[in-house]
């Protein structure tokens, strides 16, 4: 009986959920890319419009903050169809006991 509850379940995760994390992964790999950079030649070199750029400041938190929103949703998506489904299952087990 409990290998039955198992198979109803399935997985936690669907394929969506597995594209949109995948895709929030991405954006947080480019937001942390366009954070980089900026390193100097020399020790003895300071470029402070290179390294307080608008690029680095604004653009690459909010890329980076917008990914970690990509893949919360990600985490919390759940298909419809798959919720109809787990609910038939548990109705018809509810019957028989």
């Amino acid at each position: 009986m409990k290998s039955y509850y198992l198979s109803a379940m399935g997985f936690a995760f669907g394929k969506k959920n597995y594209i949109i994390l995948g895709i929030g992964l991405v954006i947080l790999m480019i937001g942390y890319l366009l954070m980089s950079g900026g390193a100097a030649t020399s020790a003895d070199e300071f470029n402070a419009e290179e390294l307080f750029s608008a690029r680095r400041i604004t653009l690459a938190p909010i890329v980076v903050l917008s990914g970690y929103i990509v893949v919360g949703v990600a985490i919390m998506y759940r298909d419809k169809s798959n919720t109809s489904v787990a609910k038939k299952d548990e109705s018809t087990l509810s019957k028989k006991h």
